[in-house]
């Protein structure tokens, strides 16, 4: 197995892409904490069997880092893969979107991978070695006018993913991003597929004609944290069925 020996820590695993890239994780040999903010992903990380460990924790509070980090140490010892996976969307059009909600989604989909991406890496440092995965998104480059918080935050990963791959990698610690386009998530047949309409937009602009899987994010998760990427860093590999390489039209005002 290509993980062997390896150990894990998996944000926002309960479910979606993060429960998907845990259980790939475990399934490649990797013992894994996978950790979440709401309490039920200790039934996720029971699922997945002796290698598996949860922590309960708001990822987005340094208390709360140090916790799961000191959590994932007395349990396995080290850690050698991080996967920032936590975060949330908040729709509201640009006129209309409120403070707090921009500061709650800055706080939850970047701010929380700094700090685990600092904590861990301060573990990593101590072996010279390490992989750090951030979930970006394709809204990181594109952008959806009534997501404004969410796109300004996966564009931040970019560059998170960028400034800490060059910081670190005198280290010999990696840090690359994957940018899903649309996955079928819970939260995405809940908030972009729900109706016919707006699944015939989603796939109007996805030239493989489909959404993709959390487990197809979760590969690319393990190659990333495998040595098969040994030589990749600063990297954002998208995952969109073609979607950002298409020039689609938009309706247009008389």
């Amino acid at each position: 197995m290509k993980l062997a020996n390896q150990v894990a820590i998996v944000t926002g695993a309960s479910q979606g892409i993060g429960h998907a890239c845990a259980a790939r994780l475990v399934r490649d040999g990797a013992r894994v904490m996978l950790v979440d903010v709401r309490p039920e992903g200790a039934d996720a990380a029971a699922a997945l069997g002796d290698n598996a460990r949860f922590f309960c924790a708001d990822v987005s509070q340094k208390a709360d880092v140090d916790a799961m980090l000191a959590a994932t140490m007395a349990a396995f010892g080290h850690v050698d893969i991080l996967v920032n996976n936590a975060g949330v969307t908040h729709a509201a059009e640009f006129l209309d979107l409120a403070e707090e909600d921009f500061d709650r989604v800055l706080r939850i989909n970047l701010k929380s991978m700094f700090l685990c991406s600092q904590a861990v890496a301060r573990e990593m440092v101590k072996r010279s070695s390490g992989c750090i995965i951030n979930m970006s998104s394709v809204n990181a480059e594109l952008t959806i006018p009534n997501q404004v918080p969410y796109v300004i935050s996966k564009g931040g990963v970019n560059q998170l993913t960028r400034v800490a791959a060059i910081s670190l990698a005198q280290h010999g610690i990696r840090v690359n991003a994957i940018g899903p386009g649309t996955i079928l998530t819970e939260l995405a047949k809940k908030a972009v597929l729900g109706s016919p309409e707006a699944r015939h937009t989603i796939l109007s602009r996805t030239p493989l004609g489909r959404c993709g899987e959390p487990e197809e994010i979760a590969s690319i998760a393990a190659f990333l944290a495998s040595d098969d990427a040994a030589y990749m860093t600063g990297q954002t590999l998208y995952a969109d069925g073609g979607r950002m390489a298409l020039n689609y039209t938009v309706p247009v005002r008389d």
